[in-house]
């Protein structure tokens, strides 16, 4: 849902998003959420002492780039609110998506000690269906995100950067106060 609400919030900031540009955003986050309970899995059958320290973090790290993104979207919108220009395009850097990518999946890390018992095939397995799963999810949330950002004009970029930033809050939150 993280990644949803992140794709949401991508698209109301650029609602004359391109279909291969919301494919390549849910693409990302599918491949992350696909990629990081493979590598809890694996952390679990490797390295547990390490990762059972650094999982302590991990809310830290998602609230850091989930803030800096979303205050970064809010700052780029008011100073384009300032400057009036309405043919300049938001557009979604690589490096920007990549980190969003990490901040919504790095707790899914977790699900590998989860998964733990599996074998390698079925950790892939069901790897696989979270991915697909949040591929569609996040395409679902672009489409929306994209009808609506029309609609809301020129504050979508705020709101988008504002639901970035209570998503890193949310993932510190569950993080920090309710994990076990």
């Amino acid at each position: 849902m993280d990644a949803f609400s992140i794709s949401l919030a991508n698209a109301l900031n650029e609602p004359g998003m391109k279909k291969s540009s919301m494919l390549k955003i849910a693409g990302v986050f599918g491949i992350f959420q696909f990629t990081m309970p493979l590598i809890g899995w694996i952390c679990v059958h490797t390295i547990v002492i390490f990762f059972s320290n650094f999982h302590k973090i991990i809310p830290w790290i998602a609230l850091i780039i989930l803030l800096y993104i979303g205050t970064k979207m809010i700052i780029e919108s008011l100073k384009k609110n300032d400057v009036e220009k309405s043919d300049d395009k938001a557009v979604l850097s690589f490096s920007t998506l990549l980190l969003q990518g990490i901040a919504t999946s790095i707790d899914a890390l977790s699900a590998g000690f989860t998964i733990a018992d599996y074998s390698l095939s079925t950790a892939v397995l069901s790897s696989l269906i979270i991915g697909a799963v949040t591929f569609a999810i996040c395409l679902f949330g672009l489409l929306i995100g994209r009808k609506a950002g029309s609609h809301i004009g020129k504050n979508a970029s705020i709101i988008g950067g504002i639901i970035l930033i209570g998503i890193g809050i949310e993932i510190f939150i569950k993080g920090v106060f309710y994990a076990g």
